[in-house]
């Protein structure tokens, strides 16, 4: 059971809130205002052209031919005429609030009317207008130069955002009852989001530009929130979601021939339990006063519990100031806990004057199933050559001659569990590719939407990396007021600011929210970016990753971490009252202090826990494998850090962060895990074990600080050489036939300007006849 400030917290990870929440969080509550200004642009053009019929009575017909005309509204050249017109289809996809009368309807007509208006051509009409509205040098110029940037310098912007992000959602949540031409609809704006069509680049790409152009300072006006939110669901409609990611990458080992996945990761951790969190200290300061008066009644101590270690343990933790074996009388640690589900299944009811001697059982067994790579056998049957025979074989692992027969069963038992990921495959045929480039010829590349992404992005990669990463840390709650660091919260404070002390709470709320929201669309699109490289090309992932490292995204997820986490999962910066669509069908209650206090009584604040999770798994997917950026988790002392987000009694989060303690853990000292029994069993309990991964004791440590520079020096050689070799095609390459006939050298017509033979002459003379020729030159140079 979750103690009082730790509760088990029930929360489904998935691609996205629910659909209305995450239309909610496209404003912000100083925004509130401008949705009565769109529902009078409407109003007023609507009444003047259809008398006395309200938008939800009209047929079909009839609703496509007022849409058309708001369109053609976009073509003037009168800018206020423009956003009126933009405004008006605005109050389209938020709804036809005014004639509604529960959110549920509201919810209903913004997705009829978000279909309706793509099928007339609305997203490309905005999508032009957008492009104008970022080429606007009189809003660069004049933003830089105001003494605070406000909402009212990002109108324009944040009506097109509006209405294209509400587009691209309503489009994209799929829906039993949608008719079928609905669903052509969706597949249709998938394809022309994907691939470029009019344009030579995809739509995701001109997002990532408004994001380095904002971080850049030209244009600081940009409502980054609307952009970043827009970016993480156009990236999600594109590429796919976690659950189409697991699809293609099952169908990617049919492809290439490998056996399937042991287990459904997404299934596996849905069906895992929290555990207990590591004792906090108030705790442990109790038990030691209950401790005290029954000491004497303990048995003898362990030997090995009285040795004295010489290595001290730079990461204790100031909570940590008692060693965790000592609370071996509290029933509450992750030590030996069983799932409950399991152990309903396992143990029979028993009648309680039986003696609980007779309940005691084994586990049903772990949750994943142990991985072997082929390195991995490699290295066991090269350390047990050397110990027997006293050669080795190289990466020979059929050969078992004068192996004795236990090492034969263990090779056996390691090539039961060998695991060839897509990664393995990838690098493979890129190493055949490098070596014989004649023979194998050109690779096929099959044109996804990740491919073409990757393409468009890669020149640009490194700043597109650095802008996430200089957004994150200006948001993240952690960080200090810089006068250098960007500012975040042009698209949030109003033109005035608040004089009572109600409106300072509002906006206080407002602007944690705004800051809450960012966090969540950046950690959600850049795991997205790092899955589906990796499944697409394991060193398109890699190039990623490294430019994250380069652009220190490790201290900046543990700088994220060191704050109370709890209080950051069960933050209340939220007023239900004033979120969409509930503000437009309901009367507004008056807003008190003790109110806004209050804020909802949600157990925790989803969008913070799904934040807090994808930075995990970013984390663990920079630092998987590789011992230079495992030993930066090292220096920067993250073990605390982690530790203390193990309170959260949330599975899922939990597994990723024991994940991170278990690649350090052989790093950290005899102390540390002396100390740390009850995070050990944890992570014995719920993380994949790796058959001879000798990660609890670290006997064999594998880490010489020499190796850690050549090891990123390799990776880099291996990312330029694939990228130069798929993406860099110079005419001149090497390997380009050459034309060495004289006669059809000569023969070739060159195309010449006009006026060359007038001037012909004076080239002769010029170029040719006055350059003296050093014939011994030429014929001594080698």
């Amino acid at each position: 059971q979750g103690s009082v400030d730790c509760p088990n917290l029930e929360f489904e990870y998935g691609d996205a809130d629910g659909h209305g929440a995450e239309l909610a969080e496209l404003y912000s509550y100083t925004e509130e205002p401008e949705l009565g200004t769109n529902r009078r642009c409407f109003e007023e053009d609507f009444r003047a052209q259809v008398q006395g019929r309200r938008w939800l009575e009209l047929d079909e017909a009839r609703q496509k031919a007022h849409v058309m005309r708001l369109l053609d509204g976009l073509e003037v050249v009168d800018r206020e005429k423009r956003l009126r017109a933009a405004r008006a289809i605005l109050y389209l996809a938020q709804g036809v609030f005014g004639d509604c009368d529960s959110e549920g309807e509201v919810l209903h007509w913004s997705r009829h009317n978000s279909f309706l208006l793509y099928r007339l051509g609305t997203f490309t009409a905005f999508l032009e207008l957008l492009n104008m509205e970022i080429d606007n040098s009189q809003a660069c110029s004049s933003a830089p130069r105001k003494p605070a940037v406000s909402l009212a310098d990002s109108t324009e912007l944040r009506v097109l955002l509006s209405v294209m992000y509400l587009m691209v959602e309503n489009i994209r949540v799929e829906r039993e009852t949608d008719p079928p031409e609905w669903k052509t609809c969706r597949e249709t704006f998938r394809t022309e989001l994907s691939f470029p069509v009019r344009t030579e680049e995809p739509f995701a790409l001109l997002l990532f530009t408004m994001v380095t152009k904002f971080c850049s300072g030209h244009a600081p006006h940009f409502p980054m929130k609307k952009v970043l939110l827009l970016l993480w669901k156009v990236l999600l409609f594109t590429l796919g979601g976690f659950e189409a990611l697991q699809a293609m990458q099952v169908r990617k080992r049919e492809e290439l021939g490998l056996p399937p996945l042991p287990e459904d990761s997404i299934q596996v951790m849905r069906n895992m339990r929290a555990a207990s969190p590591p004792t906090c200290s108030v705790e442990l300061t109790e038990q030691q006063q209950q401790k005290r008066g029954h000491r004497s009644r303990r048995p003898l101590m362990k030997q090995d519990s009285l040795d004295i270690y010489n290595e001290r343990d730079p990461f204790k933790n100031d909570e940590a100031g008692v060693d965790e074996e000592e609370n071996d009388d509290v029933d509450s640690g992750i030590e030996g806990e069983l799932d409950l589900m399991e152990r309903d299944a396992l143990i029979p009811a028993m009648p309680a004057q039986r003696p609980p001697i007779e309940r005691v059982s084994f586990p049903k067994g772990l949750p994943w199933a142990p991985k072997v790579r082929q390195k991995d056998i490699e290295h066991f049957l090269e350390a047990s050559r050397n110990k027997f025979i006293g050669f080795t074989l190289g990466q020979d692992t059929e050969t078992l001659i004068g192996l004795p027969r236990p090492i034969h069963e263990s090779v056996k038992t390691l090539k039961q569990h060998k695991y060839v990921s897509i990664s393995d495959v990838q690098i493979k045929n890129e190493e055949e590719l490098e070596k014989c480039p004649m023979s194998l010829g050109e690779e096929e590349v099959q044109e996804t939407p990740c491919e073409i992404l990757y393409r468009a992005m890669l020149y640009n990669l490194p700043q597109y990396m650095i802008a996430l990463l200089k957004i994150l840390l200006a948001a993240a709650p952690t960080s200090k007021a810089k006068t250098d660091s960007i500012n975040i919260l042009a698209d949030v404070l109003p033109e005035e600011m608040p004089i009572t002390v109600l409106q300072s709470m509002k906006l206080g709320i407002d602007v944690n929210r705004h800051k809450e929201i960012i966090i969540k669309s950046i950690s959600a699109s850049l795991l997205l970016l790092l899955k589906h490289f990796k499944l697409n090309h394991v060193y398109q992932f890699e190039y990623v990753s490294q430019h994250l490292v380069f652009a220190n995204c490790i201290p900046l997820i543990l700088k994220f971490f060191n704050q109370n986490i709890m209080s950051y999962i069960t933050a209340k910066n939220s007023i239900s009252v004033l979120d969409y669509p509930r503000c437009t069908v309901c009367d507004l209650p008056e807003l008190t202090a003790e109110s806004l206090e209050a804020g909802d009584n949600n157990q925790f604040c989803w969008r913070n826990l799904f934040s807090c999770i994808n930075l995990l798994r970013i984390l663990n997917k920079l630092t998987k494998w590789k011992h230079s950026r495992t030993m930066m988790l090292v220096v920067f002392k993250s073990a605390p850090i982690l530790k203390r987000a193990l309170k959260v009694k949330q599975a899922m989060m939990q597994l990723y962060v024991l994940k991170l303690l278990k690649i350090q853990t052989k790093y950290l000292g005899r102390q540390w895990r002396k100390s740390n029994m009850k995070t050990m069993s944890a992570i014995y309990q719920k993380v994949r074990h790796r058959m001879n991964d000798d990660w609890a004791y670290g006997n064999d440590i594998d880490a010489r600080p020499w190796d850690f520079q050549a090891e990123e020096c390799t990776l880099r050689a291996n990312i330029e050489a694939f990228n130069s070799r798929r993406y860099d095609k110079p005419q001149d390459s090497e390997f380009a036939p050459v034309d060495n006939c004289l006669q059809s050298v000569l023969g070739q017509r060159l195309e010449l300007p006009e006026d060359f033979h007038y001037s012909y002459e004076l080239w002769l003379e010029r170029e040719v006849f006055s350059q003296p020729i050093r014939w011994e030159e030429l014929l001594h140079y080698q």
